[in-house]
Formats: C-alpha cells, sequence, structure tokens
C-alpha cells in the first residue's frame, strides 16, 4: 500500500539518493520541504540550480570554486610552496577552519580503491604530478583520511613526490583510524598537522 503520492515519493527517493540521508531521514525532509513557504522552496531549488550552473574546479587545486582560482590559490599571501593533499573539498574546508595552514591545497576527488573501481587515473593525482612538475615545491604534506584507500592513496603518492626530490610528509596520528577529515575538531587538525611526519 503506497502512502503518499507519486510526487511525494519520487522527493522522498531522489533525497535518498544524496550520500548519507537513509529513507527516514529523506522522508522527514520531504515532509519538512513540503510545510515551507512557496518562497523559500522556491530559494532552496534555485540555490541548488545555481551552484550546479556557477561552481566549477579551480583550475590549481581543484577545489570547488566559482571563479578560475578558488579563493585560497588566489591568495598571494599563501605559502604557495607547499601543498596539502586532502581528499574531498570537505577536507579542505576543515583545515581551513582550524585557521592555522597558511600552504596550498590540492583536492584528489577521492582515494584509491580498487575493491569499487577507483584508481590513481580516476582521481586527480596525475594533476598533482604535472603541478610538481611546473611549479617550485618545497613540500607535499599528505592529509588523506586514516582508513585503508587513504593508506593507500598516500603511499602511491609519497612514491612520486620522492621521486621528484620534493620533502612529503603525512598527518600524525590523532585522526582516528577510518575517521573522515571533515568530521574532526579542529583542534585534533592543528596537532596532526603540526605533528605531521617525513615519509
Amino acid at each position: 500500500m503506497k502512502y503518499y503520492s507519486e510526487s511525494i515519493t519520487n522527493l522522498i527517493e531522489e533525497l535518498a539518493s544524496l550520500p548519507n540521508i537513509g529513507p527516514k531521514s529523506a522522508q522527514r525532509l520531504a515532509l519538512h520541504i513540503l510545510n515551507l513557504p512557496e518562497a523559500r522552496v522556491k530559494h532552496l531549488a534555485d540555490s541548488i540550480l545555481t551552484a550546479k550552473q556557477k561552481i566549477c574546479f579551480c583550475k590549481e587545486c581543484f577545489n570547488l570554486s566559482d571563479r578560475e582560482l578558488c579563493q585560497v590559490c588566489a591568495d598571494e599571501k599563501r605559502d604557495h610552496q607547499t601543498i596539502m593533499v586532502v581528499e574531498e573539498p570537505s577536507d579542505l574546508a576543515a583545515y581551513e577552519k582550524t585557521g592555522q595552514y597558511k600552504g596550498v591545497y590540492h583536492v584528489l576527488h577521492g582515494a584509491v580503491n580498487p575493491m569499487v573501481g577507483v584508481q590513481p587515473e580516476n582521481l586527480k593525482l596525475k594533476e598533482l604530478l604535472q603541478r610538481l612538475q611546473r611549479e617550485d615545491i618545497k613540500e607535499v604534506i599528505i592529509a588523506t583520511n586514516s582508513t585503508v584507500e587513504g593508506e593507500a592513496t598516500a603511499l602511491w603518492i609519497s612514491k612520486y613526490v620522492k621521486q621528484a626530490g620534493i620533502k612529503v610528509t603525512r598527518i600524525a596520528s590523532g585522526v582516528p583510524v577510518g575517521g573522515a577529515l571533515e568530521f574532526i575538531d579542529e583542534m585534533t587538525l592543528f596537532r596532526a598537522l603540526e605533528g605531521r611526519t617525513e615519509l
């Protein structure tokens, strides 16, 4: 027996297809949206469409941006000789919230995971290596997540960065094994950065 009309069911299914949104959360969100004033729903829909149309990848680090260069890469006060490699834009945002890191970033958009078909060529690793060749980089800080996939990605990166003769470091422990950086508190991230070790 169907509890909702087709249009409500479709909305719930679309919301449930988003990461970390289960069927019950999707149902709550759908019902909340339906109870909003029409102007708020239109504003929400417009915000989603505008973001989808205007947001692109920074040509330098592959962070999300509404310009050719993201705010970090465009900032001349940043240390452009130090690159922190992160898996996702949300990891970059987590480090930026600490206010302690003054270098630039490179966003991979994932981690090596052969079990689900994610190989190095599926990530922004080739672009990282090209960046290391064309820029005067002194240090690469690997800040991938403390998961099997994050560690595999870190090993792959360190191998190629070492071959280029560039110092490569890994953020220290304190970030729990299996932990995603975007969910770690700012002080733990700061200590992990400060305690990084050379690979």
